[in-house]
């Protein structure tokens, strides 16, 4: 069977990757780890990971998306992977200590910015496009008018 699996290339780091993940994922599933590879799992998405080296560097044309119903997962997804050195962007993105981006989306957001009402979605994109971690309330409020 074909698969499509995520490779990740990182700067000699990969067991303390794996080790900040699998504290982050309450799903985490740690496969095989060592000081060269790692295969692990997300919340379902399996990943492969390599120590590479400082040669090729993670940037936002890559990202991984985690969907989430309530502010407390979107706090929780954001404090955790904020920590020790991440860096909160906009809209919802953040990098972790790693440089990994990650987007950080209730699933509130999705349905209100394609409401067919296209003043209340405008309302919910410019209240968004002003957050860097996403407030369902205030995109409700922004919505609602």
């Amino acid at each position: 069977m074909t698969s499509i699996t995520p490779f990740l290339w990182f700067d000699n780091n990969v067991p303390e990757a794996v080790a900040f993940y699998k504290s982050v994922f309450p799903n985490a599933k740690v496969e095989t780890v060592n000081d060269f590879m790692a295969t692990f799992e997300l919340e379902g998405q399996r990943f492969n990971a390599l120590n590479g080296g400082p040669r090729f560097k993670f940037n936002e044309a890559v990202s991984f998306f985690i969907s989430v119903e309530t502010q407390d997962e979107v706090d929780y997804f954001w404090t955790r992977l904020t920590a020790d050195g991440g860096e909160e962007s906009q809209c919802g993105w953040l990098k972790d200590k790693f440089g990994l981006s990650w987007q950080v989306v209730p699933t509130i957001l999705g349905r209100r910015l394609s409401d067919p009402d296209r003043q209340k979605a405008n309302r919910a994109m410019q209240a968004m496009l002003k957050m860097r971690k996403i407030v369902i309330a205030d995109i409700e409020k922004a919505f609602s008018g």
